[in-house]
């Protein structure tokens, strides 16, 4: 994480992400979350910095664990539009770290306060980790198991174009290579794990995960998640491999003492503690299995999608516009996303049904500003899912101020697969309207 806060500083994302742009989109239940204002960003990814590196240290760790949990969730919240699988696995492994006891061993902490060393910890705390390191490989298998997936979609058009892949790229454009990147992955998923935990499989599976993480850091663009894994990875081994690698460098220290007996008692599960554990683990268990609950297909209706490790599981483009009409007035306008949003926001809003309503409202509330407080707004939205044909992905009759988020399925977003002749309202501005653009509606505001 210290990495990856100066990534964020290096390549200028503070300010492309939280304080340029003029909207964000929310999460559900998180509007009220909100960017910092002046440099105030600037500033809170400085302490994420220090931070991080104080965990580094294990300087502090009791204050720095629960502080770098909470700074980093306000982070992850800030912008739906920067979902990110592995930010919201560091969310729920720093959520985690806070309960255990990480810092009583070679660490600052140890040196600080030598009666806090501990020799060994409860075995919960252990597979408290190996379990949360292990639900993101176990429900991306799980999601891999669909049509598209197991018919080389969209692997076959991600790989297709990097044939410069050094000694295997020439082969990207054949049949066999695509299967064998589809079903590698969904095997991978589903066995690495297991193979981790199995004493002699464990070394093959040390050896498939570095070829894995390895081949998606060259391939797409993940960030720092394939070596995070990657070092994640020796939670998995036994607990006296760390001593039997360091050998003679391991650092010697007293006998454990009395006091720090009674602190790995209190390390120990109580009643209340593992209720807590069980309300956790069962989070983690169905959340990811949720859009089971939903009719249609999850890739295409984005309901259920995100916080289920749904890695890498799709290609999707779409493009978007907004007719809105002012009925009192009987004026029109079409409005174009990229007079508004990022380069980034307009890409991820053109195929999320909950980001184009969003948007919808927040159009709305620039519009009533200007004393039209009662228009209607209607979404132009065509996508294309894998490598079906394009599609519209919200019905264009539907007037969208009158539509809310929520838990419950979406009404307002046409089936995968389904088609849809419009009525009565015209899709473009060469139906014949009279329609004043939005670029002059702008510059007169």
């Amino acid at each position: 994480m210290a990495v990856e806060v100066y990534r964020y500083f290096n390549a200028g994302w503070i300010s492309r992400y939280f304080i340029e742009p003029e909207f964000l989109f929310k999460y559900f239940g998180f509007e009220w979350v909100q960017p910092l204002p002046g440099f105030g960003m600037y500033v809170h990814f400085l302490a994420l910095g220090v931070l991080a590196f104080l965990i580094i240290l294990g300087l502090w760790y009791r204050w720095v664990m629960p502080l770098f949990f909470l700074g980093f969730t306000y982070v992850f919240l800030l912008a739906e539009a920067n979902y990110l699988n592995h930010f919201y696995l560091i969310s729920l492994v720093s959520f985690v770290l806070i309960f255990l006891p990480a810092n009583r061993f070679a660490s600052l902490d140890v040196g600080r306060k030598p009666e806090i060393r501990l020799d060994s910890v409860p075995i919960w705390t252990i597979w408290l980790l190996r379990f949360q390191i292990a639900v993101p490989y176990i429900f991306g298998g799980i999601a891999k198991i669909n049509g598209d997936w197991l018919r080389g979609e969209p692997m076959r058009d991600w790989i297709s174009v990097r044939t410069d892949f050094p000694v295997i790229g020439r082969f990207f454009t054949e049949e066999w290579m695509v299967y064998c990147f589809s079903y590698g992955g969904l095997f991978f998923d589903l066995l690495v794990i297991p193979m981790l935990l199995w004493r002699r499989t464990r070394w093959i599976a040390v050896t498939w995960m570095v070829a894995f993480h390895f081949m998606n850091d060259q391939l797409f663009s993940i960030g720092i998640f394939p070596w995070f894994m990657l070092l994640a990875t020796p939670i998995f081994f036994p607990d006296n491999w760390l001593r039997k690698t360091l050998g003679s460098f391991e650092v010697h220290f007293a006998t454990v003492n009395t006091f720090a007996q009674r602190t790995k008692a209190a390390f120990q599960l109580r009643k209340w503690g593992f209720a807590l554990l069980i309300i956790f683990v069962a989070l983690n268990l169905t959340l990811p299995l949720r859009h089971y609950l939903y009719p249609g297909n999850v890739s295409w209706t984005e309901e259920g999608h995100q916080f289920a490790w749904h890695m890498k599981l799709r290609g999707k483009q779409g493009n978007t516009r907004f007719r809105i009409v002012d009925p009192q007035s009987n004026q029109e306008w079409f409005v174009n996303p990229a007079d508004y949003l990022s380069k980034r926001q307009q890409r991820k809003m053109t195929t999320r049904p909950d980001m184009i309503l969003q948007f919808s409202h927040h159009l709305g509330d620039l519009w009533a500003e200007d004393g039209f407080e009662h228009v209607e707004i209607y979404a132009i939205a065509n996508a294309c899912l894998n490598d079906h044909a394009f599609q519209p992905l919200i019905f264009p009759d539907v007037d969208l101020m009158q539509e809310t988020q929520s838990l419950w399925k979406a009404s307002w977003v046409v089936p995968f697969g389904q088609r849809v002749i419009p009525q009565n309202h015209p899709q473009s501005p060469t139906d014949g309207v009279t329609i004043r653009e939005n670029n002059a509606y702008r510059s007169s505001r």
